[in-house]
């Protein structure tokens, strides 16, 4: 059967055909539609994990069982899950274990643009780079045989585009792979620096083995075209064929980690002028020149953003005439990211905007835009999970020189479960007086709306345990007086938690409860619930406005609201200081 999927979709169908039995992840973008599909096959069980680390250890443990197992992630959740990677290089795999990384060039919702391609060569294990939904299917099955047949975790590259673009996909049955039995071997499981040391000679050997095996495979082929080579891989193959098209040769390149070096020889010397077209960081280009190859690659290629067609026949052809593209006669307006009408954050970050000497030291997640003017409040991103730590840091600095500010570090339920718990119980150990506040909107919400331990769910549909976020952390040590559960729409609750952990000498919480207004149940409830406004009583102060809320606007010299877009929050009718703001009906 044939079917246009996306890369993400094709991974997940591929690893079905392939015999998965295991797979776990933490929701990410460009990743997260790859659990989301998997969840959809019955013969395999799926997890949302609390963290990239807890994933790839699940998977891992799996594995050793006997399943097929795969973990998922974007770029940066491989940071979070190196440590074991690198130790499971040295292990090895019993079942399968496919690795999953997708990297984001042009940072379009990340925080760097990191090429993850380079833990493989670090790792010293196996990778696969796929440039079309199709060879997402067909490579992701080649990565479980490939997997067992070296005894090796494979890291599995894709990129942003690969995993968002749609293209014809022939789809096959499930193979039905039984799971393996499960020797107990403390020799080739037990990373004791004694069994380490014997299994790195073992990784040796297996190493010369995937060379070998590089050299062979039809992952890696040479397409005969005109007398310029091109070595590429991914989905700056497909912009490079457009752009140069039958008038050059192309050695494709999927089977990345370890490259295949008398191919790569073999190919440079059958061509005249040699370019290497990858994205982000000059990896094959930096191999290729190590083997005393000449060859041009970032010498035109941008180190920026991700490569487009354009961008490539710029570099290569700049005097062209032809652009390659469509022109567009109108110019885009910007925009930028907002907080949603109605989101719950936006009352929190309106009253602790009020305070001019409070530092926010942010995170991951939907109130990253707490940065976006008018509401301005947000001094620090850095990593899932940082809020909290940076917040402890900086604190002790401010004290040690003898400065006044406070410091809010603001987090998200699923990001506080990620990676935020550790900070929190930093904070109360070293007794750091900052405020930890976790904006809990009932979901995973910047990606797309996945569960989490908080939400009472399983990625599977399955009812669970409720994670209570207060009891978690009056169990870390903060003290229950210094616990503030609240309602974001009730600015006057919110403004007195925000009044009290300022005055707070001791780690102090406020959690905000309440659901995001994506939520289609919570799209439902308030679908009749509007506000207007009263234009007899309205001023035009424009307070309303400080908020920043997308459904309000002032133009022509009135306040309106958008009814399409507000969902009765209320936080614009509480900032009003003439009471001109309403609910429809009352």
């Amino acid at each position: 059967m044939k079917k246009i999927m996306t890369g993400n979709e094709a991974v997940a169908r591929g690893a079905w055909e392939g015999g998965l039995h295991f797979a776990a992840a933490y929701p990410g973008t460009p990743s997260t539609e790859i659990l989301e599909n998997l969840a959809l096959y019955g013969d395999i069980y799926s997890e949302w994990s609390t963290n990239e680390k807890v994933a790839l250890e699940a998977a891992a443990g799996a594995s050793i069982a006997g399943a097929r197992s795969l973990a998922a992630m974007k770029h940066v959740g491989l940071n979070v899950a190196a440590d074991p990677l690198f130790t499971l290089a040295y292990t090895g795999v019993n079942g399968a274990l496919v690795v999953v990384s997708a990297d984001d060039p042009g940072l379009f919702s990340s925080q760097n643009e990191q090429d993850n391609r380079f833990y493989a060569s670090h790792a010293k294990i196996a990778m696969l780079e796929p440039s079309n939904s199709q060879e997402c299917l067909d490579f992701i099955k080649e990565a479980f045989e490939i997997s067992e047949k070296f005894d090796t975790p494979v890291l599995f590259r894709l990129t942003t585009r690969i995993c968002h673009s749609k293209t014809l996909v022939e789809t096959g049955e499930r193979a039905e792979i039984p799971v393996r039995p499960y020797k107990k071997d403390m020799g080739k499981y037990v990373m004791a620096p004694a069994n380490a040391k014997k299994r790195k000679y073992l990784m040796e050997e297996r190493i010369a083995a995937l060379k070998n095996f590089s050299e062979n495979t039809p992952l890696n082929r040479v397409e005969r075209g005109g007398n310029v080579g091109v070595i590429t891989s991914g989905v700056a193959y497909n912009h490079a064929r457009e752009v140069f098209g039958d008038t050059a040769s192309y050695l494709k390149l999927g089977f990345t980690w370890p490259l295949p070096e008398k191919k790569i020889r073999d190919f440079a010397a059958s061509v005249g002028n040699l370019y290497v077209i990858e994205e982000n960081e000059p990896y094959i280009e930096d191999f290729v020149k190590s083997l005393g190859i000449a060859c041009v690659g970032r010498e035109k290629l941008p180190w920026v953003d991700e490569l487009t067609p354009e961008v490539i026949r710029r570099a290569f052809f700049p005097d062209s005439a032809e652009s390659g593209g469509y022109a567009i006669e109108a110019e885009i307006p910007p925009r930028p990211p907002v907080l949603c009408a109605g989101c719950t954050h936006r009352g929190f970050f309106y009253e602790v905007g009020k305070y001019k000497d409070i530092v926010v030291t942010g995170d991951i997640g939907c109130y990253t835009l707490g940065i976006v003017p008018p509401l301005s409040v947000t001094d620090s991103v850095i990593c899932m999970g940082a809020s909290i730590s940076a917040g402890v840091g900086f604190r002790k600095a401010v004290g040690r020189a003898g400065r006044k500010e406070k410091v809010f570090a603001v987090i998200g339920d699923s990001t506080f479960f990620h990676s935020g718990i550790t900070g929190l119980i930093d904070a109360v150990v070293n007794k750091a007086p900052i405020v930890i506040n976790i904006l809990d909107n009932r979901i995973t919400a910047m990606t797309g709306h996945q569960e989490n331990p908080g939400t009472g769910r399983t990625l599977m549909g399955e009812p669970t345990h409720q994670v209570d976020l207060r009891a978690l952390c009056a169990a870390c040590g903060v003290k229950e007086e210094n616990i503030r559960l609240i309602d974001p729409y009730d600015l006057t609750a919110t403004r007195e938690a925000v009044r009290a952990g300022y005055e707070a000498a001791e780690p102090f919480v406020i959690i905000t409860t309440s659901p995001c207004a994506l939520i289609k149940e919570v799209v439902k409830k308030r679908a009749a619930m509007k506000c207007r406004v009263d234009e007899e009583k309205c001023v035009k102060c424009r307070l309303c406005l400080k908020a920043g809320c997308p459904a309000l606007n002032f133009r022509g010299g009135r306040i309106y609201i958008d009814r399409d877009s507000c969902n009765g929050c209320t936080v614009c009718m509480q900032i009003c200081p003439k009471k001109a703001i309403s609910k429809e009906g009352e």
